[in-house]
């Protein structure tokens, strides 16, 4: 007689070939569905949101070059700075911030030229504000670029939106020319509305 095999066993070898044919399958799927087709299959929404998605990205790296902390000013220029304005020597102190590349240099460049040395305790107040409002220019200089990246997140959702509306249209005309007896005639429309 013959001798059954466990259940087991049997499962044991189908167990074993189970990722060999995953993996036929999974070939097949990968090859049709790589990004740059799901990109193609967006349809034309696909398009400004690339366009949408490249600018984020500079202005990104961008914003990072801008915001690095040594274009902003460094401790030891305002230490220099502030001996130079105790000895008297403003002229000093001015020519050496006008020469400095940093947002602190260009803003006290700007308010020492305010300064009087005939009337020292009057020019106080013009230096401060003159400073301050130099500082709120370079302030604005630099924040500009958030609003640029807003619009951007503003703007991108509608694109979505709109590209997702027309894959939709798109799908009940032809499901209107077809019927409903054939879903694959609207498949690319759904599947446009989906990704974008």
């Amino acid at each position: 007689m013959a001798k059954l095999k466990s259940p087991f066993s049997l499962l044991v070898p189908l167990l074993a070939a189970a990722p060999l044919l995953a993996q036929d399958g999974n070939a097949d799927l990968s090859a049709q569905s790589s990004l740059w087709s799901m990109i193609s299959e967006g349809g034309w929404a696909m398009i400004p949101l690339g366009l949408c998605s490249l600018a984020l990205i500079y202005l990104i790296v961008h914003c990072l070059r801008e915001t690095k902390a040594d274009r902003f000013g460094n401790e030891t220029l305002g230490v220099r700075l502030e001996e130079l304005c105790r000895k008297g020597k403003v002229e000093d102190a001015a020519n050496i911030a006008r020469h400095d590349p940093s947002l602190l240099g260009r803003a006290l460049a700007v308010g020492l030229a305010k300064f009087d040395p005939n009337r020292p305790n009057e020019s106080v107040n013009s230096v401060e504000e003159a400073t301050l409002e130099q500082f709120e220019l370079e302030e604005h200089a630099i924040g500009q670029w958030i609003h640029y990246v807003n619009v951007i997140a503003a703007v991108s959702p509608m694109i979505g939106l709109l590209g997702t509306v027309s894959g939709m249209i798109g799908a009940f005309q032809t499901m209107s020319a077809g019927g409903m007896g054939r879903p694959e005639l609207f498949a690319g429309s759904i599947s446009e509305a989906l990704i974008t």
